[in-house]
């Protein structure tokens, strides 16, 4: 497919079948998720998968968050972010922040560079024909979640990602709800 056929394919989708995603379609997801782009190359996100029995535990801990036609889904990604191999890396001699200063970074990148991850996951989804929708994880429910699937306590869920086939049925235009490029975009003065 091409790109931009990816990128205009691709919208949150709510309703799946219960086909299983296939090995090969998994596979690919993974490696691009992979692919996206690292501060420093710190490579500081990871990814737990979680199918067949694994999805009705990820429910109980993690799902108030989304509707229950999304519980359908086949296959959930949750993509962690870890601060400190960040923080480690940059107290590396090649980068010379030996504090480990959190004030450092104009913004946290760990969660940055795991959301264009996530993206990738996303648009990776849409190649392979697939639905995909991201959603949060309400911050209460993390401890729980991270208990229940033996997260590190140093890496932190950025959210989900339902993945599976498409079930919907009905074709949403957001067109008139999206806001004019000019709203968003501007050039060279605000």
């Amino acid at each position: 497919m091409e790109f931009q056929e990816v990128v205009r394919r691709r919208h949150m989708v709510r309703e799946f079948t219960s086909e299983p995603v296939s090995r090969t379609s998994l596979d690919r997801i993974l490696a691009n998720a992979t692919r996206g782009p690292s501060a420093g190359f710190s490579q500081g996100q990871a990814f737990l998968v979680l199918s067949g029995e694994e999805l009705k535990r990820f429910w109980a801990v993690a799902g108030d968050a989304t509707l229950p036609s999304v519980m359908t889904a086949p296959l959930i990604i949750v993509p962690l972010s870890s601060k400190r191999v960040y923080l480690d890396r940059y107290a590396e001699p090649d980068k010379g922040w030996t504090d480990r200063d959190e004030a450092r970074w104009p913004v946290p990148f760990w969660h940055i560079d795991t959301g264009m991850a996530a993206l990738l996951i996303l648009q990776t989804a849409v190649d392979e024909g697939l639905g995909a929708l991201y959603f949060g994880i309400v911050p209460e429910q993390v401890p729980g979640f991270c208990q229940e699937f033996g997260v590190p306590d140093d890496h932190e869920p950025i959210g989900a990602i339902a993945i599976g086939h498409s079930a919907e049925t009905a074709v949403r235009d957001l067109r008139a709800r999206r806001r004019p490029a000019a709203d968003l975009i501007h050039y060279g003065h605000w």
